[in-house]
C-alpha cells in the first residue's frame, strides 16, 4: 500500500516553546489522574465490603462504556475546533466521577461514576494526539509522542507511589479526594497551552485547513476501505488479546502459589515496565524518523510472544521479574508508534481522530476478550500449555504485522 499524502500547504509548525512544555506538564497530570482508578478502584470497594459480583459489574460497565465510546469520541474530536476544550471536559469528567465514588460508594452512584470515567477513555487519550498533531505535524509526530509517553509513564508511576503512601496514612477513600485534586494542575497546565499554536486541519488530519469551517473530509466508508490501517487494527486486536490476561493470570499465580512477597513481585510486575517506557518511548520517536515504524513495531509486537514463552517456562518468581521487562518494550513502541501509524495513513483524510477511535475499538475487544477467553482455558491447561496458547496468538500478530503491513512513513513532509 502506497500512502497517499495530500499537498501540506504553506502552514509551517511552529509551536511555542511554552505549548510544548506546558503539553508535557498536561500528560504527566493527565496519567497521575487516572493512576487511581483500575486496580484501586477494586480494593476499595472490596474495604466497603461489596461482593465480588458487584465489583465485577461495576468495573465491567466502566470497560464497556470505554469501549463504546471510542468512535464517537473519534468522530468528535475531528469535529470540534477546540482541542484544549475536550481536554478539559475529560479532565473535569474523571475529577467528578472520583468525588462520586469518594462519597457515594453505593452501587447506583459507583457505577455512574465509573461509566463517566469510562467514558472518557473515548477522547481523553486520543485528544492528546490530536494537540500533539495539531502542534508539531506528521514530520514532527513521532519525537512528540515520545516525550509525551516517557511524562505519562513518569506521571503513572509517581501517582501510584503518592496513593500507596496516601492509602497507608489515610484510607483508600482519600485516593479518589487525591484524584479531584490532581484536576487543578491538569486544568492550569492545559490553559497554558496556546490555542493558536493548534493547528485545526492538522490535528484532524487535514493539514492545509486552518478556519473554523470544517474541512473538506474524506469519506468514513474510505476507512474502512484502508488495508494499511484495517491490518493495523487487527494486528493491534490480535496483540491485545493476548497482552492484557498475561498480568491478571501470572499475579494469580503467585498468590496461588504463596511464598514470600507475592505483592511485592506483583508490583515489580507493574511499575518497572513503565520504568523501561519512561527510559524508551524517545528513543523510539527518534528512530521511527530513521528507521521508520514497521522494524520498531515488529520488535514491539515480537517482544510479547517471546515473553509469554518466557513465562511458560520459567517459574523462579525474580526471573519472571526480568521477563516483564519486555512489556516495557512492547509499550513503549506501541504506546509511541499507534498513532503515529495512524496520522501516517489518514494524512490528509480529515479522519485522524475517527481512525484513532477504529483502531481503539479493535484493541478494546481483544483486551476485553481476553481476560475472558485465558481465563475458561486456564481451568482446563497446564499453566505452561496457557501461556504457549498466548504466545501463539501473540505470534500470529506479529507474523500479521510483519508480512501484510507496509512501511508507513511518508516520503513527503511538511514543508
Amino acid at each position: 500500500m502506497t500512502v497517499g499524502l495530500a499537498p501540506f500547504g504553506s502552514v509551517t509548525p511552529s509551536p511555542s516553546s511554552t505549548s510544548l512544555t506546558s503539553l508535557d506538564r498536561v500528560n504527566f497530570f493527565i496519567a497521575a489522574m487516572q493512576a487511581g482508578f483500575g486496580p484501586y478502584v477494586a480494593v476499595y470497594l472490596a474495604d466497603q465490603k461489596w461482593t465480588q459480583a458487584d465489583i465485577g459489574f461495576v468495573l465491567t460497565a466502566g470497560s464497556l462504556a470505554a469501549l463504546l465510546s471510542q468512535l464517537p469520541g473519534g468522530e468528535l474530536l475531528d469535529t470540534v475546533g477546540s482541542k484544549r476544550a475536550l481536554a478539559a471536559l475529560g479532565a473535569i469528567i474523571v475529577a467528578i466521577s472520583a468525588i462520586i465514588i469518594d462519597f457515594r460508594p453505593t452501587l447506583p452512584f459507583v457505577l455512574a461514576g465509573l461509566v463517566l470515567q469510562g467514558v472518557t477513555g473515548g477522547f481523553l487519550g486520543p485528544v492528546i494526539a490530536a494537540i500533539s498533531l495539531g502542534l508539531v505535524g506528521l514530520s514532527s509526530l513521532p519525537d512528540r509522542l515520545g516525550r509525551n509517553q516517557r511524562f505519562a509513564s513518569i506521571g503513572g508511576l509517581t501517582a501510584t507511589g503518592l496513593m500507596g503512601l496516601v492509602a497507608y496514612f489515610l484510607s483508600y477513600q482519600a485516593i479518589f479526594a487525591t484524584v479531584a485534586v490532581l484536576s487543578v494542575p491538569t486544568l492550569a497546565t492545559l490553559a497554558q497551552i496556546r490555542p493558536a499554536d493548534i493547528h485545526f486541519g492538522r490535528s484532524c488530519g487535514a493539514p492545509d485547513h486552518h478556519t473554523i469551517r470544517q474541512p473538506a473530509r474524506a469519506n468514513r466508508r474510505s476507512l474502512w476501505k484502508s488495508s494499511g490501517l484495517l491490518i493495523f487494527a487487527a494486528s493491534l486486536f490480535l496483540f491485545q488479546l493476548a497482552n492484557a490476561s498475561i498480568l491478571p493470570l501470572v499475579g494469580e499465580a503467585l498468590v496461588n502459589r504463596g511464598g514470600s512477597y507475592p505483592s511485592v513481585i506483583v508490583s515489580a510486575f507493574i511499575i518497572l515496565p513503565q520504568i523501561v517506557v519512561a527510559v524508551m518511548a524517545p528513543l523510539v520517536g527518534q528512530k521511527a524518523q530513521s528507521w521508520g515504524r514497521r522494524p520498531l513495531l515488529i520488535i514491539g509486537l515480537g517482544a510479547l510472544p517471546v515473553r509469554a514463552v518466557l513465562f511458560a517456562l520459567i517459574s523462579n518468581p525474580l526471573l519472571l521479574v526480568g521477563v516483564q521487562l519486555l512489556d516495557g518494550v512492547s509499550g513503549a513502541v506501541v504506546g509511541v508508534l499507534t498513532a503515529t501509524v495512524i496520522a501516517d495513513v489518514t494524512n490528509g483524510t480529515g479522519r485522524f481522530n475517527l481512525a484513532q477511535g477504529i483502531v481503539g475499538t479493535a484493541s478494546g475487544i481483544g483486551a476485553s476478550l481476553s481476560t475472558t477467553l485465558f481465563g475458561l482455558l486456564a481451568a482446563d491447561l497446564s499453566r505452561t500449555d496457557l501461556f504457549l496458547s498466548i504466545a501463539l496468538v501473540a505470534l500470529l500478530a506479529a507474523l500479521m504485522f510483519s508480512f501484510l503491513m507496509p512501511e508507513t512513513k511518508p516520503i513527503t513532509v511538511e514543508r
